[in-house]
């Protein structure tokens, strides 16, 4: 049976409609379903395995990217939230998505406890937008990124700077919570770009929970699904013949959501 996966909708979350398609793609069920459905009772989060937070600007980013929305859950779903998070599920914060789910308190969620926001995302060193590709590097191997060492995915974000106080920050690395670092690659080097692109707490892309289930990321895997998404594609193409080899036809995010669906296989 496929593994039924939600993906929240509402004030502003747009990244909906590509989530839904990576997470059907690796085969999963998936529905989209609008926060306000979910508070009125018309659906319920007991009914998925999997929950996902998009990308987009909830709420316009007023009050800072992902705090409106995180109150909005907070405030009316909070219980319901708990008790799924209590449960053997998958969940995922995507750009916006990470930031509602730091500003909600459930990650890093130490020593489980949910409701305390113990990191943060803030505005880039750049004090800009910054849309790009990006080289990441796989730090741990959890429900999500089992098997991969290295993707290449692009960013979207004025709020990714990833900041947590030194005492937090020790135990995200001893306990092993930071899941992607910012690196060098290919493109980059030939483009002569940063590495990090935001400025972000050594190199932090994206972290886990202590469980592993519960994974924020800023780059946008479900933007990177198809091999012909990817900016270099056509030089990669000429590689793969001229190696005589085939030509991929998926892209490096795909296997995020492959690992998600596989969990409950």
């Amino acid at each position: 049976m496929k593994p039924r996966a939600l993906v929240f909708s509402g004030y502003g979350l747009n990244c909906e409609e590509e989530t839904k398609f990576a997470f059907e793609l690796a085969g999963a069920k998936c529905d989209i379903i609008h926060i306000n459905d979910l508070i009125e009772g018309f659906h319920s989060l007991s009914n998925y395995q999997i929950l996902a937070f998009p990308g987009g600007f909830s709420f316009g980013d007023d009050t800072g990217s992902g705090n409106a929305f995180a109150h909005r859950i907070k405030n009316s779903l909070w219980e319901q939230l708990l008790k799924r998070l209590n449960r053997d599920i998958l969940m995922i914060g995507i750009c916006n998505g990470f930031q509602i789910l730091v500003n909600l308190g459930v990650l890093p969620a130490l020593d489980n406890k949910y409701g305390e926001r113990e990191v943060a995302l803030l505005h880039n060193d750049s004090a800009r937008y910054t849309v790009r590709w990006v080289d990441v590097k796989v730090e741990n191997q959890s429900s999500w990124t089992l098997g991969l060492k290295k993707l290449f995915l692009p960013i979207a974000h004025g709020e990714g700077k990833f900041y947590s106080p030194g005492n937090i920050l020790s135990l995200l690395r001893k306990r092993k919570l930071i899941a992607l670092k910012y690196t060098k690659g290919e493109i980059i080097q030939h483009q002569n770009l940063a590495v990090n692109p935001t400025g972000t707490l050594e190199n932090i892309a994206a972290i886990t929970d202590e469980t592993g289930r519960i994974f924020g990321i800023m780059p946008h895997p479900e933007r990177a699904i198809f091999f012909t998404q990817l900016p270099h594609w056509t030089y990669l193409k000429e590689k793969y013949l001229r190696a005589g080899k085939k030509v991929p036809q998926f892209g490096p995010g795909l296997q995020i959501f492959q690992n998600a669906v596989n969990y409950f296989l």
